[in-house]
């Protein structure tokens, strides 16, 4: 009980530490409210509150320059309306208050999500310590907090979700809709969640889906019920087979098929490959706690449009692979414990590169979804190899080969 009593202690000091040093730097932090992404969730969320299109450049380049924004190009949210339940309390607030409570849902959802991820991966072999290590140094959980993205916010419904499907697979169904604020990103993770529900007939976890679908689009269209249109004609001002992706399927396309836009898609049409294969593969012992994170992992590296701080879905996958690193310890070779060294200095170099603040834009970062999967999949093998040729079979699924 002491122990408890002083981490409480301790959590108000940090606590109250932390609101004399915004009251007290209010102006300079207000300044760099406008350089952090979050500004386009506020902008979103104050124009739906008033029934306007929170789409339209002009209105958010607008408001986004009364507050300090620079640029001449609007930070405009792109994410479908019916994420738009999200921002919307944030119409509310001032650009500051909404970026402190934005800031404060991100966190929560880093606990809350790490405190579910050790249930479900830590068992007996692995320091809590170690994962909370990993969790709080992982490069794309700092990108996320320091630009103000909303990666944090798919990666609980991801964790919510392996949570609570075995028991409430209604509720299950209902949380998904946060990952689903942007489904390019797991295109692989929804093909087999399709297939799963469809072949299985798991009837509430898809009426917990359509629920929360129905009742998130219908907020939006009541505010602006042009909403979809709106959202139809920034994507089309955006113009985003145009641009610079700096994910890796952007990258190859910039180098070697530079005019071609549906390049980007191949890497996604082998993942779908991939994912069909893994999916009939383990179709006998399906569970989506084991099995998912992978499908994760592959969905991020191929697919079209992402960015570092989308990457923080991977949290699970990640602290599943830390698991399967701790359960094959014992028999770790020196080659094996380089590669994994190795592994880990390169998230270091991924924090030391935001620490010099380069640009997500630049492209430098498009090397870390290979990190992760390398990662995941080595984490895998290693387990396996260390599993009684009796239990392979059982464990099988966890190795890329």
């Amino acid at each position: 009980m002491s122990i408890r009593i002083l981490k409480i202690v301790v959590g108000l000091c940090l606590t109250a530490v932390l609101v004399f040093g915004l009251v007290r730097h209010a102006a300079q932090v207000e300044r760099n409210v406008a350089l952090r992404d979050s500004i386009a969730y506020w902008a979103a969320g104050t124009l739906l509150v008033h029934h306007h299109d929170p789409y339209d450049h002009r209105s958010v380049l607008q408001l986004e320059r009364q507050h300090g924004y620079l640029d001449d190009r609007p930070l405009v949210l792109r994410t479908p309306p019916w994420s738009l339940f999200m921002v919307l309390g944030l119409g509310f607030l001032s650009p500051l208050w909404a970026w402190i409570a934005w800031i404060t849902v991100l966190f929560a959802c880093l606990v809350v999500g790490l405190r579910l991820s050790r249930r479900l991966y830590g068992g007996g072999d692995v320091p809590q310590n170690a994962m909370t290590i990993v969790a709080y140094t992982f490069a794309p959980v700092a990108a996320c907090l320091v630009s103000g993205q909303m990666g944090l916010v798919l990666m609980i419904g991801i964790v919510l979700f392996l949570w609570l499907e075995p028991t409430h697979p209604f509720f299950a169904g209902v949380v998904l809709l946060l990952p689903f604020a942007k489904p390019h990103l797991l295109a692989l993770f929804w093909l087999a969640l399709l297939t799963w529900i469809v072949a299985r007939r798991k009837c509430h976890v898809a009426l917990g889906f359509a629920t929360a679908f129905a009742a998130t689009t219908l907020l939006p269209v009541i505010l602006d019920p042009q909403v979809f249109g709106h959202y139809r004609q920034m994507l089309q001002q955006a113009a985003i087979g145009r641009e610079f992706i700096p994910a890796l399927s952007g990258v190859l396309r910039l180098l070697f098929f530079r005019s071609h836009f549906w390049v980007q898609f191949v890497p996604m049409a082998l993942g779908v490959i991939w994912s069909l294969w893994y999916l009939r593969r383990n179709w006998q012992t399906w569970d989506w706690r084991q099995h998912g994170p992978a499908l994760l992992v592959v969905s991020v590296l191929t697919t079209p449009y992402e960015w570092l701080t989308d990457e923080t879905v991977l949290l699970p996958a990640i602290l599943q692979a830390l698991a399967g690193v701790y359960a094959a310890r014992q028999g770790l070779k020196a080659s094996a414990k380089i590669l994994l060294i190795v592994l880990a200095l390169l998230n270091v170099l991924l924090l030391l590169i935001l620490r010099f603040k380069i640009p997500f834009s630049t492209g430098i970062y498009f090397w870390s979804s290979l990190v992760w999967f390398s990662w995941y999949f080595y984490a895998a093998h290693l387990k396996y190899r260390s599993t009684p040729a009796t239990a392979r079979a059982a464990v099988s699924a966890q190795s890329p080969s």
